[in-house]
C-alpha cells in the first residue's frame, strides 16, 4: 500500500498546478459548506432554544379537540337514523373546573412542573391614554418554575406580588410610552366593566418591543375578580424536564384530563415544517460547491490517467493487478479530498469566528444581537465526510478506466 501511495504522490506532483487547483476547489468548497451549515443549524437551534425556553412545553386550554357527544348520540351512535341539529350549549363562567387538582396531579408526575394562568384583556388608562394588552394572572410561587418571565425582569421581582397582591409587572416599553416608571399607580378596566388601581411593582424586558408593549403580570386572585371569574383559570402551562416529549405526554395528558392539550411541536408545526425545507435547501446548494469541486479531481486524475497509458502497462508487465492501478487513482482522490478538507475546516472556523463578531439589530428587537452559529462536531463531520466521498467518487470513475488498461494494446500501439 505504501509503494501504491507514492506513486499516486507523484502523480499528482507530475500535475502540479491542475492539482492545486483542485486542491483549492475542495478547501473552499469545505471551508463554505461547514460555515453555512453552521450558521443555518445555529440558527435553527437557537430558534427552537427561544422557542422552548421562552414558551410553555405544553398548553392545557379549557375548550375541547372534539365537541361533547350528546346523550342521544352516545345510545344510538352517530351513524344511526337519529340525527341531532342546532345544539346550544349552556351559558357558563368559562375555565378548567378544579383546576388546582389537576396541577397537583401533574406536579405529582416526575419530570413535570405546572402552573395555573387566567388571561384576559385589559385597558391601561393613565393621563388620558388608553391601551389595551392581554393580562396573565398567575401565582407568583409557581410561575418561575414554568416561564422564564423572571429573568428578563429590569426592576423589582416577581415575588413582590405575593407581598403586594394589587400589584402589576409591566414591559419597558409600556412604561415608556406611558411615561411612568416602577412605584406609580396605574388603572386597569376589564371586559367586565371593573375597574382596579394597582401599583406598578416590577419592569421586565425580553427585548422584543411587541410583547414588551402588550403583557402584563398580575396575581391570579386579582384576575379572577377583574374577570369574574372566581375559582377559575383558563389555562395551565406545563413545563418537562425534557421538552422533546412535549408532544406524546400532551396527547396522553389530554386522553386523561379531558381538556385540549398543546404541544409546543403541535403549535409551532408550521414553523417546524418551513425549517425542514430550509434545511433541504441549505444543504443542497452548500454540496453543489463541492460537487463542482469534485469535477476539477475527476478532470486531473482522468487527464493522469490519459498520460499514463504507458506506466500503467509497465506497472502491469511488472505484476500489478487491476485493482493495484485502481487503488492508485482513488488513493490520489483520498489525498486531495483529506487534505482539501484538513485546511478547509481551520478555513471554515476562522470564517466562523468573523461572521459572530457582526453585531446586528433585526426589526422588533431592541438589543443587538449576534449571529448565532453550532460549532457542534456534527457539522465538521459532515463537512468532511461529504468532502471525502465527492472527492473519491470522483475518483473512482477514471481509476476503473485506468484499471482496464491492456499492457497489450499499449505495446501494439493501439492506444
Amino acid at each position: 500500500m505504501r509503494l501504491l501511495a507514492h506513486i499516486a504522490f507523484k502523480h499528482l506532483l507530475a500535475r502540479r498546478r491542475q492539482s492545486l487547483v483542485s486542491l483549492l476547489g475542495i478547501i473552499l468548497g469545505v471551508s463554505f459548506f461547514l460555515t453555512i451549515s453552521s450558521l443555518m443549524q445555529g440558527s435553527e437551534k437557537e430558534f427552537i432554544r427561544v422557542l422552548i425556553d421562552n414558551m410553555p412545553h405544553i398548553f392545557i386550554t379549557d375548550t375541547y379537540r372534539n365537541p361533547s357527544l350528546q346523550p342521544v348520540e352516545q345510545f344510538y351512535g352517530r351513524s344511526g337514523a337519529i340525527e341531532v341539529r342546532s345544539v346550544k350549549p349552556l351559558t357558563e363562567t368559562r375555565g378548567i373546573r378544579g383546576f388546582e387538582q389537576i396541577v397537583d396531579y401533574l406536579r405529582s408526575i416526575p419530570g413535570i412542573n405546572a402552573s395555573p394562568v387566567l388571561s384576559g384583556q385589559g385597558v391601561l388608562s393613565f393621563a388620558g391614554k388608553n391601551i389595551g394588552i392581554v393580562l396573565d394572572g398567575m401565582i407568583p410561587e409557581d410561575i418561575k418554575d414554568v416561564v422564564t418571565i423572571q429573568d428578563y425582569m429590569i426592576s423589582g421581582s416577581l415575588s413582590d406580588l405575593i407581598a403586594n397582591p394589587s400589584g402589576i409587572i409591566l414591559g419597558k416599553e409600556l412604561l415608556r410610552t406611558f411615561s411612568l416608571k416602577r412605584g406609580d399607580n396605574i388603572t386597569v378596566t376589564a371586559p367586565t366593566g371593573q375597574i382596579r388601581t394597582f401599583k406598578i411593582l416590577g419592569v421586565f424586558n425580553t427585548g422584543r418591543a411587541e410583547y414588551d408593549l402588550n403583557h402584563g403580570f398580575v396575581s391570579l386572585k386579582r384576575m379572577q375578580v377583574l374577570m369574574d371569574r372566581p375559582h377559575r383559570a383558563n389555562t395551565i402551562i406545563v413545563k418537562l424536564s425534557d421538552p422533546y416529549r412535549a408532544r406524546a405526554i400532551a396527547a396522553d395528558l389530554e386522553n386523561r384530563i379531558g381538556y385540549k392539550s398543546i404541544s409546543w411541536q403541535e403549535s409551532s408545526e408550521d414553523l417546524m415544517s418551513t425549517l425542514a425545507i430550509r434545511n433541504i435547501i441549505m444543504y443542497s446548494v452548500v454540496s453543489s460547491v463541492l460537487i463542482v469541486a469534485a469535477f476539477g479531481i475527476y478532470n486531473v486524475i482522468s487527464t493522469v490517467v490519459m498520460e499514463k497509458h504507458r506506466d500503467i502497462a509497465i506497472l502491469k508487465s511488472m505484476g500489478f493487478l487491476a485493482r493495484d492501478i485502481q487503488r492508485i487513482f482513488v488513493i490520489q482522490g483520498f489525498i486531495l479530498g483529506i487534505t482539501g478538507s484538513l485546511l478547509g475546516l481551520p478555513l471554515g472556523s476562522a470564517l466562523m469566528y468573523a461572521i459572530m463578531q457582526i453585531e446586528f439589530k433585526p426589526p422588533g428587537s431592541t438589543e443587538p444581537i449576534v449571529m448565532p452559529l453550532d460549532w457542534g462536531w456534527m457539522q465538521f463531520a459532515i463537512a468532511t465526510g461529504f468532502a471525502l466521498s465527492a472527492a473519491l467518487i470522483a475518483a473512482f470513475l477514471p481509476a476503473r478506466k485506468g484499471a482496464r488498461v491492456q499492457p497489450v494494446d499499449i505495446l501494439r500501439g493501439g492506444i
